[in-house]
Order: structure tokens, then C-alpha cells, then sequence
């Protein structure tokens, strides 16, 4: 549970530094050099240690399709939505993920949908909407990113089962770098298509904001969320994304001010109740076949 929970933090305080990124790069090279400096200081940690690497085709093809999901579909489609959408409103779409796997995770892993843990996931769901639907008004939030932040979390949906069936021998470290080295590769052509030239950040903000996200996040966030995958249910791991909205509204009150309401605080209660009725309910583990 403290894992679960250090991780929601770690990742929820991602947007912030993205926002702050994208003011100066453009969304796809940004993407790009995050990735490729993150999946190069994993693969040299992961040669060192010398991990196991995975073997056979299908194992490749697992990762390589992780690597799609989780940063084409995923990262750079919100990278696209940051440049408009407030680093709240963001956090908030996230944390759809929960109620999306678990709708897919019955038929895709396995993990069987008790009442009690469907009803946890709707009673957070509830919250995360409430706060969306009263931040409807606030000019800045456009439907079109909204939407394509949403599509993006589809993509992080789709990596968790691949992960999940993936082959439980294949080493943590060594997906985790992999990954992010195939989601550099796959966004380098379309970052020099339809973004020319990289204009690297030009402010202390800036450099500071790669660093965070590519040592805190694509190194440190990915290990720990796809070791949680590993030794956890993920229907249930996922049920601490409603605490995205949280996180991320707090954050970007604390840092960007950005305004918070009533209506955040009476959504995260909510948000809080269902986690709370997710975790009291026990599943049996998923098995692989």
C-alpha cells in the first residue's frame, strides 16, 4: 500500500514539470529526448547488472507493443493535450485509468469484478466526475484536449495488460528500459516530420523540469509501477489513480497556482471512499496461462 501510494504522488507531480517543459519544447521532441535519455540510462544499468533480457519472439513483440502503448498513445498524446490543458485538468482525466481496466480486466486478465470492488470504482469515478463536470466552466479546458487526453489513457490502459501477461521471467529493469527506448524510436520520425528541428529548453525551469521527469519519472515512477504490476493486482494497484485528481489539483495549487474549489475537496472525498472499499475487497491473483 505505501508503494501503491509513493508511486500516485510520484506520478501525479509529473504534469507539473511537463506543463513546465512544454512551454518551451515542442510536445514530440520533448517526448522524444525524455524517453531516449531515460531508456539509455536503464539499458546501461540493465547491461551492468546483467539482467535477464527478454527471449523469443513473443516476448518482443509484448515490449514492443508496451512501448507503443505507454509512450505513443500514451505520453505523447498528453504531451499534445499539456500544451493547453491545465496540469490539474490533466491529473483529473488520468484518473479514469481505474474504472477503464476494470471494465477490461475480467475478460483480458482474468481478475474477477466483485460488487463490493465495483462499487468502490464507481464511487470514485463519481468523485473524479463531479470534479471534471464543476470545472467544466473554467475557459482554459477545451473539449478537443480533454479528449485526447482521455484517448491517451486508453494507451496506458492497453500496457498494463500487455504487461500483465507478459512472461513473468522477463526482468522488471529490463522492460522498464526497453520500453522507453522503443517509445523514443517510434516518436523520433513523426518528431522530425511535424516538428522540424528541437529547440531544447532555454531556462533553468526548463532543464530542471527534464531532469525531474526523466530521473523521477521514467526511471524511478516506471520501475516501481511496473514492479507493482508485477506482485500486485492491477485492477486494485489501479484504483489509486482516483488519487490523481488529488494530488495533481494540490500540486498545481501549491506551485502553478492554479485555483481549487469547494467542489475538489467534496470530489476527493469521494475519491478517498471508494479507494477505501476497492482495498477492502481481496481478489485471487491473477494467473497467466
Amino acid at each position: 500500500m505505501v508503494a501503491v501510494f509513493c508511486y500516485i504522488l510520484l506520478w501525479s507531480s509529473g504534469f507539473i514539470p511537463s506543463r513546465v517543459l512544454l512551454t518551451e519544447m515542442s510536445p514530440l521532441w520533448a517526448a522524444v529526448i525524455r524517453l531516449a535519455l531515460a531508456g539509455g540510462i536503464l539499458l546501461l544499468v540493465a547491461w551492468c547488472l546483467r539482467v535477464r533480457f527478454p527471449r523469443g519472439l513473443g516476448e518482443w513483440r509484448t515490449i514492443v507493443a508496451i512501448g507503443f502503448c505507454t509512450n505513443v498513445i500514451y505520453l505523447a498524446l498528453l504531451y499534445v493535450a499539456l500544451r493547453h490543458l491545465s496540469a490539474g485538468m490533466s491529473a483529473i482525466i488520468a484518473s479514469t485509468n481505474p474504472l477503464v481496466l476494470a471494465l477490461l480486466a475480467p475478460a483480458f486478465l482474468g481478475e474477477r469484478a466483485t460488487w463490493p470492488k465495483t462499487l468502490g470504482l464507481l464511487v470514485g469515478f463519481a468523485g473524479v466526475t463531479y470534479i471534471i463536470t464543476s470545472r467544466a466552466g473554467i475557459p482554459t479546458e477545451a473539449f478537443s484536449d480533454e479528449a485526447i487526453a482521455f484517448v491517451s489513457v486508453l494507451g496506458l490502459v492497453a500496457s498494463t495488460i500487455l504487461f500483465r501477461r507478459l512472461n513473468g521471467h522477463t526482468d522488471v529493469l529490463a522492460v522498464t528500459a526497453l520500453q522507453l527506448a522503443f517509445g523514443a524510436a517510434f516518436l523520433l520520425g513523426p518528431a522530425i516530420v511535424f516538428e522540424g528541428t528541437p529547440a531544447l529548453p532555454h531556462t533553468a525551469y526548463g532543464w530542471d523540469s527534464m531532469v525531474y521527469l526523466v530521473l523521477v519519472m521514467s526511471v524511478g515512477a516506471s520501475l516501481l509501477w511496473f514492479w507493482l504490476l508485477r506482485n500486485s493486482e492491477a485492477s486494485t494497484v489501479s484504483a489509486y489513480y482516483f488519487l490523481t485528481p488529488v494530488f495533481g489539483l494540490a500540486l498545481s495549487w501549491l506551485i502553478l497556482r492554479e485555483r481549487l474549489t469547494l467542489s475538489d475537496a467534496l470530489g476527493a472525498i469521494a475519491i478517498a471512499v471508494g479507494i477505501v472499499v476497492v482495498q477492502r475487497t481481496k481478489a485471487p491473483a491473477f494467473r497467466r496461462d
